[in-house]
């Protein structure tokens, strides 16, 4: 059988590996040379150094877009994680209809950003016509509307991997703390929380990065905003490639600072999740 596997090895493998290299890695590698040129198309590039990224930390919407999306981040990290928590210890005590109220909030999960970001656009401006105004009016109006598009999408998703967590705890160890009297906040920080450590860990990272990375739900939502004043990282990239001539190096130089943002946030949350493996 390993004979036979390892003779048909690349045969398998080998399309699949060509195709990676083709579609990822070289157009990765041609993004980061072209991070250091200016160019219009791959033909005409020249060789500039360092002076797109210069020109990037210079640019205030660039540093705007990070500010914000930190500061969105650091906000929709915390309400989708407790959230999807609450909704994991209700949803795990039995009660009836429960598989059906998991199925309703996972859905809009399914949901595209785009849809999503129009029909909230809608929602939120329907609400706000009241007062007469609508969510261009002030950053604030598109920031908490893009915090409850993000928790709406995502809180169902990070729910399932608590409920998953909490199914796991044996219920012998629940039943032996109520026999010694432990109370419901003491069974909950000593025993649940501890003992779906890696639940929590797989939903720290995922809505770190979703959250960072957002681009169609912040296009969508928030279009029309004036200053770009609640434009994300993604959305700046998108603007400096398509907005304005002469700044496509900038923008390739500002996707490789991107990437470099994400790897380092990856990096942190793997370091941590270690930490914690080996304390255990």
């Amino acid at each position: 059988m390993e004979k036979s596997l390892s003779k048909y090895f690349w045969v398998f493998v080998g399309p699949t590996l060509l195709a990676f290299v083709i579609a990822f890695v070289l157009p990765f590698c041609m993004g980061i040379v072209l991070s250091f040129t200016k160019f219009t198309t791959v033909l005409d590039a020249q060789w500039i150094g360092l002076s797109n990224y210069v020109r990037a930390f210079s640019n205030q919407d660039f540093v705007n877009a990070l500010a914000f999306s930190a500061r969105f981040t650091v906000v929709s990290v915390l309400f989708i994680n407790v959230l999807a928590f609450t909704l994991a210890l209700l949803l795990t005590r039995g009660y009836k209809g429960t598989n059906v109220f998991r199925t309703l909030i996972f859905m809009p999960n399914l949901i595209g950003g785009i849809v999503l970001g129009y029909i909230w656009q809608f929602i939120i401006n329907g609400y706000l016509s009241i007062f007469g105004v609508t969510i261009t009016v002030d950053p604030a109006y598109g920031f908490w509307g893009l915090v409850i598009l993000n928790n709406w999408q995502y809180a169902g998703y990070m729910m399932i991997i608590f409920v998953a967590g909490i199914q796991n705890i044996p219920e012998e160890l629940m039943e032996a703390a109520t026999i010694d009297g432990a109370g419901k906040v003491t069974t909950l920080t000593r025993i649940t929380i501890p003992l779906i450590m890696p639940s929590i860990t797989i939903t720290m990272f995922l809505s770190i990065t979703n959250s960072f990375r957002m681009f169609d739900q912040n296009l969508s939502l928030t279009a029309g905003l004036p200053a770009k004043r609640t434009a994300m990282v993604a959305l700046d990239i998108y603007n400096t490639f398509y907005s304005r001539n002469g700044w496509e190096g900038v923008g390739q130089a500002k996707a490789v600072l991107f990437f470099i943002m994400v790897v380092i946030i990856s990096l942190i949350q793997l370091s941590i999740t270690r930490k914690r493996e080996v304390e255990n």
